[in-house]
């Protein structure tokens, strides 16, 4: 866990580098205009970590069941099929920008500034879901220090140049997403050079590189996952629409809010992919025991760690969005939005473990299913509520997380009884 935890922070760097930089060197409009670029980014980037969150499982299922030669297949194929989605975010980021930025309702100030943003991340998008494909590989090994190294390089590069292209050279959005695209970039290449280097328990040969059966399985696993995470993302997008209609204040306080969000739900975060990983590799090796055991030791740290988040994002959280402008009116916008999102870094610990254990059994279309529960059924509907009373403000809009969060493990807690007796009825007719 840890040193995905550690990846997951210089990952959210990336964003997080961009607004302070931009907020401090540009212009409210270039902050508006991350802050919504960011969220189009987002979306892409969660729906790639969950599809490939199937290459992660069943490389370490592999593994646990001492089946290393199928790996090679899985890899090749995978990457052909990420290949292809790359090419088609490369035509709709580019070809659609400005679409994208109006639909976001980004403010009328920054909407060229965002389609700008988007335009250029969406140049880089293939060096973005490489990333991703390699991260999932590693992991699946049961190695997650290497994806730490890589992305250590990439952050460096990436305050590097947000430093001369904003700050220096005065690009503002333009600047902080070409610094983001170059540096990913870098990791890309150095992921390689790792992969290359290190002993591999498989071969991978040129005819593997073709849709196979263990691709197949792979995106059987991910697609649940890939779909739901579309669908939340989508909801956040729409979120952000929400908010934008309050204002290009209020748009930029809740954009230097969700870089503050990201970096409080990294814990949670970490917790959910390694415990995939593991839960799989155990479960391959008929060690259930272990499993459940994981899973209530991830409840139990995230917890602890979380209520801690609690108290510093609730009672400080002026002086965490005070990081990332001068602006006294965007800082209290978004301290307002922490307020009301503050509980759910306690309770995503309890949720996120709940879906690595379940995400390491398979059983991802129940994971999509919750998901797509509460966010369709709770936090958006609520949200939007909370937008158009005439009292709206972010404190109310941000409570809709932590209320769908709560109904998500009511859910969980009935489906892990549900199938737990489920396998002993089996055990039993064995």
């Amino acid at each position: 866990m840890v040193p995905i935890l550690g990846a997951l922070v210089l990952q959210a760097a990336y964003g997080a580098v961009d607004l302070l930089v931009v907020g401090r060197f540009g212009t409210t409009s270039g902050l508006s205009a991350v802050s919504t670029g960011s969220q189009v980014l987002n979306l892409v980037t969660f729906v790639i970590t969950q599809f490939a969150m199937g290459i992660t499982v069943l490389i370490a299922r592999y593994i646990g069941e001492k089946k290393p030669q199928y790996i090679g297949s899985l890899i090749g194929g995978s990457t052909l099929f990420f290949a292809i989605i790359s090419a088609v975010l490369f035509v709709i980021m580019i070809g659609f920008s400005r679409p994208i930025a109006v639909l976001m309702q980004a403010p009328e100030e920054a909407v060229g500034l965002t389609s700008v943003y988007v335009r250029i991340c969406g140049a880089g998008i293939f060096f973005i879901v490489a990333y991703n494909l390699l991260a999932a590989i590693f992991r699946g090994l049961g190695d997650s220090r290497s994806p730490l190294l890589f992305v250590a390089v990439a952050c460096v590069v990436n305050i590097a140049g947000d430093l001369i292209l904003v700050a220096g050279l005065h690009l503002d959005a333009a600047g902080a997403a070409m610094a983001t695209v170059f540096a990913q970039a870098v990791s890309v290449v150095f992921a390689l050079f790792l992969l290359v280097k290190r002993q591999l328990p498989f071969v991978i040969t040129k005819k593997d590189f073709k849709i196979n059966g263990h691709c197949v399985r792979a995106l059987k696993i991910g697609f649940p996952l890939a779909l739901q995470e579309c669908l939340t993302q989508i909801s956040f997008l729409a979120l952000c629409a929400f908010v934008n209609r309050l204002g290009l204040e209020a748009s930029s306080g809740y954009g230097v809010a969700c870089k503050i969000v990201n970096f409080a739900m990294l814990i949670p975060s970490s917790l959910m992919q390694s415990m995939a990983s593991f839960v799989s590799q155990n479960v391959g090796a008929g060690n259930e025991k272990r499993a459940k055991k994981a899973m209530f030791t991830g409840m139990g740290i995230g917890l602890a760690i979380g209520c801690v988040v609690f108290a510093l994002v609730l009672l400080k959280g002026n002086l965490l969005t005070g990081i990332f402008t001068t602006d006294a009116a965007v800082v209290q916008n978004g301290f307002d939005y922490l307020k009301g999102f503050a509980l759910e870094t306690i309770v995503t610990a309890v949720l996120f473990s709940m879906i690595g254990y379940f995400n390491g059994h398979d059983k991802t279309v129940w994971v999509m299913v919750q998901g797509l529960v509460q966010t369709l059924l709770i936090r958006l509907p609520l949200a939007y509520y909370m937008s158009i009373r005439p009292d709206a403000s972010l404190m109310k809009i941000g409570f809709a997380a932590p209320a769908a969060t709560i109904f998500g493990i009511l859910l969980n807690i009935i489906y892990y009884v549900w199938m737990n007796l489920a396998g002993k009825r089996k055990s039993k007719e064995i």
